[in-house]
């Protein structure tokens, strides 16, 4: 498959190049501590129909399981580049919606540089208090950096330089790809200008197929990284088929094979020579237990092996 120039398909978002830089900086500065670094996408992409954007076509994804990862690879001592969906799940946050904290947290007072401070009941937002530490902890050592993207070209650029950025890492870097990313798109070239009226009948539109980032990911921007991609599907029967293709087709290390309606508490590690299957027990669903969890420590310990096999 030959590189798609995303210049040309996809107009490169306002911001995108200061962000390379934040990123670049954040990588190389983890890659001098020896500390080992994922990109976690996460979220679903939109796609604009018009050149002045009214309608879109969405992809529906909460981001709850990359957020809940990102808060799994932190506690495993990597460093965490949280690549999302504007107003998804975050980590730390997700499980504690706004409308929680409006009804739980109370003013206490102002200081005297005006700042207020604000009290809340643990019991209202259990584990409210450990989130918020967790979070400044790694916000404060550098561990944990953020950035959002709403469209696709926001989604495809960014990745791009991610890729870029951690590219200098070798084996160290691994890709997390959770995102769910659309399959078609309008080419800018054939957008109209404005919002496409309602008054001009059905309406129908002609879209192509998005290229495939994991052929030039795997290839040309990090050759070196240890990649892990997800399959969706709502048939069981198929699954495990579509998880391998995707193996034999982009080389890659790792799929992430789960079925819609049991997504939260099983999945199956797909990689060329293995299935494991990582499955939580009432037991553990009751205690609070993720299957993130069980996710990235099954991970950390594929990539340690890749580590070892590439030095």
């Amino acid at each position: 498959m030959a590189e798609v120039d995303l210049v040309a398909e996809f107009p490169r978002p306002a911001g995108a190049t200061r962000w390379a830089e934040v990123m670049a900086r954040f990588a190389a500065g983890l890659n001098a501590q020896g500390r080992r670094v994922v990109l976690i996408t996460s979220g679903g992409t939109k796609v604009p129909l018009e050149a002045r954007p009214v309608r879109f076509l969405d992809n529906f994804s909460s981001g709850r399981r990359g957020a809940t990862s990102a808060e799994a690879f932190l506690a495993a001592g990597y460093g965490v580049l949280f690549l999302h969906r504007a107003r998804s799940a975050f980590p730390f946050a997700h499980r504690f919606p706004p409308q929680a904290w409006l009804s739980t947290l109370r003013p206490s007072g102002a200081s005297p540089s005006g700042a207020l401070s604000l009290e809340a009941d643990e019991k209202a937002l259990p584990g409210f208090a450990s989130a918020l530490r967790r979070y400044q902890e790694a916000a404060a050592a550098g561990t944990f950096l953020a950035i959002e993207f709403t469209t696709l070209a926001d989604y495809l650029h960014l990745l791009q330089a991610a890729a870029q950025a951690l590219s200098p890492l070798g084996p160290s870097a691994m890709f997390y790809l959770a995102a769910a990313v659309s399959d078609f798109y309008v080419p800018a070239s054939e957008m109209p200008e404005h919002k496409i009226q309602s008054s001009g009948g059905p309406l129908q539109i002609t879209m192509k197929m998005v290229p495939k980032m994991l052929s030039p990911l795997v290839k040309d921007w990090a050759p070196k990284a240890f990649i892990i991609s997800f399959k969706l599907e709502t048939d069981p029967s198929i699954v495990i088929d579509r998880a391998r293709n995707a193996l034999d087709t982009y080389r890659h290390q790792v799929v992430v094979a789960n079925i819609l309606e049991s997504r939260r508490s099983f999945v199956i590690i797909v990689t060329k020579d293995s299935e494991t299957k990582l499955l939580l027990s009432e037991e553990e669903e009751e205690k609070g237990i993720e299957i993130e969890e069980k996710i990235v420590n099954d991970l950390k310990s594929r990539h340690t092996a890749f580590m070892c096999d590439k030095n």
